[in-house]
């Protein structure tokens, strides 16, 4: 049993993520046609894990005896990269609000990855709210038209980054599943460190082509942010909450991002 005053601060991590994530869909949009997502996020990673490791290491956090088991950062690692990358190949062609209520889709999925690989199970109560959360983003998605919803056509840029959502719910008990008991910092160094260096690899020609010096200002603005408040600020926050609530309730604070990213736009 998680005592109360740690789930109050779990609850009001992932308040915090939810608001900051947002800022990454809308920035994003208006990025994501200048450049490789491959190199975005590629770079993306490695600031955020040199800002977490360093962090760490001021801490006095910093051991090898945490990175005993590396293959875990590198599973953990995978999950997260595909869903940045898939969500900046989403935005290509789908609008911020669109592509971020297509997110608010993962508290259903989480919730049954949680029950497959923790075996907890969700009480009729958080059912609900699930499925009323679901029913709202698929509203957003469908742009209130019945006829699409009937139709079920949705837009390329929302069924890629689908794809990373169900990639960003299985991560999500699999942090509580993996995690061996190391400092937060410490361990999403770890996950952030793996994952760059996985989109490095897979990147690479995506990094050596792109033309950084000539890059409109908003792509560094926004990788600037990405890096710092989506990247390195949010991994602490959801790996903090993961630790201490449900995956699925974890996830339904996805439920806000739709609103935020409406603020964003403004």
């Amino acid at each position: 049993m998680v005592p109360v005053t740690a789930a109050l601060r779990a609850h009001f991590a992932m308040l915090c993520f939810s608001a900051l994530i947002a800022g990454s869909f809308s920035l994003g949009g208006m990025a994501a046609n200048f450049i490789s997502p491959l190199a975005l996020n590629g770079i993306r990673f490695i600031f955020a894990a040199a800002i977490v490791g360093g962090a760490s290491m001021v801490m006095g956090q910093m051991s090898l005896r945490h990175f005993q088991a590396p293959w875990r950062h590198t599973v953990l690692g995978a999950m997260m990269a595909c869903y940045f990358v898939l969500m900046f190949e989403g935005l290509k062609t789908s609008a911020p609000v669109s592509t971020s209520a297509v997110f608010t889709l993962t508290p259903i999925m989480a919730g049954i990855a949680g029950y497959l690989l923790l075996k907890q199970a969700m009480s009729r109560r958080v059912l609900l709210a699930l499925a009323v959360g679901g029913a709202g983003a698929l509203w957003v998605i469908f742009r209130a038209d019945w006829l699409a919803l009937l139709q079920f056509q949705i837009g390329l840029g929302e069924r890629i980054f689908f794809w990373g959502c169900l990639a960003h719910a299985v991560y999500t008990p699999m942090v509580r599943r993996l995690h061996r008991g190391e400092p937060v910092l410490v361990f999403t160094f770890g996950v952030l460190a793996a994952g760059a260096v996985l989109l490095c690899w897979i990147g690479w020609s995506d990094l050596l082509a792109t033309d950084w010096a000539n890059l409109p200002i908003i792509v560094w603005i926004t990788l600037v942010y990405v890096a710092i408040m989506a990247t390195s600020v949010t991994f602490v926050l959801m790996q903090y909450a993961s630790l201490r609530l449900p995956p699925a309730k974890v996830m339904a604070y996805t439920y806000l991002t739709p609103s935020w990213v409406l603020v964003w736009e403004i």
